[in-house]
């Protein structure tokens, strides 16, 4: 109750309604990432780096990665991207199935860490945005004066067939973490990498406890966000 209490009372002041008023607020992409340079440089990276809209921090953060990650990060040469390396990789549950439902959380958390952007929004390291996805978000938050937004996504079903998740409501699997978009005053809710202990993927405990904090949601109507098949949990 208290810290429903505190958020209530944060949504009543300045610093959160400012960034409604801006004309092109800052967005942070978080980007967690463990050697799958290729992909999360030719496919995740391009489709943020050619957003229309351009006002972005962008912080991917590897799980201790080990292959060429941060020379190609590093080469793109966008003054936007700010790329970490953790010093070492994170401690996940051996069994796959338990791996699965928390593995990224803690380069995740980093992110989160570094961000300090008005809106805040996440993309797999073998994902993409639709180019103009931002902008409309952005657009969409201004007006609704929502914040926390989910819209439907494609998942891939095998290679140039996709499903759209029309993402009908704030549930577990109608909603995942690359298809939000909320405010910065939710930054503080963190991953808990022990939430496999309840079988409860570590991206929908954490949307539950925000919704739990009290956020006023709203649900664009698009898809915004192509999940690939082939990748799965960028930190597996």
């Amino acid at each position: 109750m208290d810290d429903q209490h505190n958020m209530a009372a944060l949504k009543s002041s300045d610093w959160y309604t400012e960034v409604y008023e801006k004309e092109n607020p800052l967005v942070t992409v978080c980007v967690p990432t463990y050697n799958r340079s290729s992909l999360l440089v030719n496919r995740s990276l391009q489709s943020i780096i050619n957003q229309t809209y351009k006002n972005l921090e962008i912080i991917v953060v590897g799980d201790h990665c080990t292959d060429n990650t941060e020379q190609l990060v590093t080469g793109l040469a966008d003054p936007r991207i700010r790329f970490e390396n953790l010093p070492q990789r994170g401690q996940y549950p051996s069994e796959p199935h338990q791996r699965w439902l928390v593995a990224g959380s803690i380069p995740s958390n980093r992110a989160l860490d570094m961000a300090s952007g008005d809106f805040i929004t996440h993309l797999d390291d073998d994902d993409e945005f639709v180019l103009d996805r931002i902008e409309k978000l952005v657009d969409f938050a201004k007006k609704t004066r929502a914040d926390f937004i989910f819209h439907p996504f494609l998942c891939e079903v095998y290679p140039g067939h996709w499903n759209t998740n029309y993402a009908e409501a704030l549930e577990c699997n109608r909603v995942t973490t690359s298809a939000i978009f909320y405010h910065k005053c939710f930054k503080h809710v963190h991953w808990d990498p022990t939430c496999y202990l309840w079988s409860e993927p570590g991206d929908w405990n954490r949307i539950r406890r925000m919704v739990a904090l009290g956020v006023l949601s709203a649900r664009h109507p698009e898809s915004l966000t192509k999940h690939y098949k082939e990748g799965g949990n960028s930190n597996v």
